[in-house]
């Protein structure tokens, strides 16, 4: 009887099948969506062909910048050390402090985040140190010094070429965005199709687990705070070009929003449900935001205040999905 019942049952209806479905997004989709319409009654401009562009030319280092926190999210870390090396990377391309050309700069600036990644990937996995202390304590060395060093040698304009690329266009879009874009393409086939993607899941999953099974859990651990700290450097060169000149407070903040982004994205430590385009929606979707609230009058006061409240209320999202 109870086989003749279930036989019986009917489907699922397709509209409860797309409200699961919807139900599952990450909330940065619906934010945004909520987001674009009431910058269409509210202010239209925003969304028009010219501003849409360069809101995505702001929005294009944070983009950036969440593709590592996710890496490193997605293995159970954080990173925190992006703010310092942006502010680095921002001192060696602008002060001339080393007299070199703009490439040999830019190639030292690559180094630099390559030494500081192999720092924090080696100090975390080889003392089992926390995560966050590791890389927060990393961003205020780092940024402590070039604070030192900008008392003899101020930070300067930024290199020609960078400013020229950060304007270029394609087809009506700027560089950056494209350059953008582009990184996301390798980082879901990183995921995706390699067998570094199938580790990082097992280690998010299950870090003992895999620890038991033979996989190079350790190795992973390193390999994302590595790449993490080289979009860093690519995160400084974009906010270089697109400011004009080096400052000592340049990308402080993007360490946050891009946690606040990975999450509102949909990942958590050890799991992801926006694979990479939750993260990058998120993304945009703060960057519109802060210009939504600019276009509303809301100064810089109010402008963090809400960045804070974006910060705690993804952080409660995160507590809440893992009860």
């Amino acid at each position: 009887m109870s086989a003749v019942f279930s036989a019986s049952t009917p489907p699922a209806a397709p509209w409860r099948k797309v409200l699961r479905w919807v139900g599952d997004l990450p909330p940065a989709y619906a934010a945004l969506l909520i987001l674009l319409l009431l910058a269409a009654v509210m202010r239209p401009q925003l969304i028009s062909a010219m501003l849409l562009p360069l809101i995505a030319r702001q929005a294009a280092p944070l983009g950036l910048a969440v593709i590592g926190q996710s890496l490193v999210m997605r293995a159970r870390s954080i990173d925190l050390s992006s703010g310092g090396v942006i502010v680095a990377v921002a001192y060696l391309l602008t002060s001339g402090y080393f007299p070199m050309s703009s490439s040999a700069a830019a190639g030292l600036c690559v180094l630099f985040g390559l030494v500081v990644g192999l720092l924090n990937g080696a100090l975390i996995v080889g003392t089992r140190a926390s995560s966050m202390i590791v890389t927060l304590a990393m961003s205020m060395i780092l940024t402590g010094c070039v604070v030192a060093l900008s008392q003899f040698r101020a930070p300067g304009d930024a290199p020609e070429f960078l400013v020229e690329l950060v304007r270029q266009r394609v087809y009506g879009w700027p560089v950056s965005v494209l350059l953008w874009l582009v990184a996301l393409v390798p980082a879901v086939l990183l995921l995706r199709s390699t067998v570094f993607g199938r580790t990082l899941d097992a280690v998010g999953s299950n870090p003992q687990a895999a620890a038991l099974s033979g996989l190079p859990h350790l190795r992973v651990v390193f390999a994302v705070h590595v790449i993490s700290a080289l979009i860093s450097v690519a995160c400084g060169f974009i906010l270089v070009g697109f400011v004009g000149k080096g400052s000592i407070t340049l990308g402080q903040d993007l360490a946050l929003n891009s946690l606040a982004a990975a999450i509102l994205g949909g990942v958590t430590f050890g799991r992801s449900k926006g694979g990479m385009a939750g993260p990058a929606v998120a993304a945009f979707m703060l960057t519109f935001l802060f210009n939504f609230l600019t276009s509303l009058g809301l100064g810089e006061p109010g402008r963090l205040m809400l960045q804070g409240a974006i910060i705690a209320v993804a952080a409660l999202a995160y507590s809440l999905k893992n009860r």
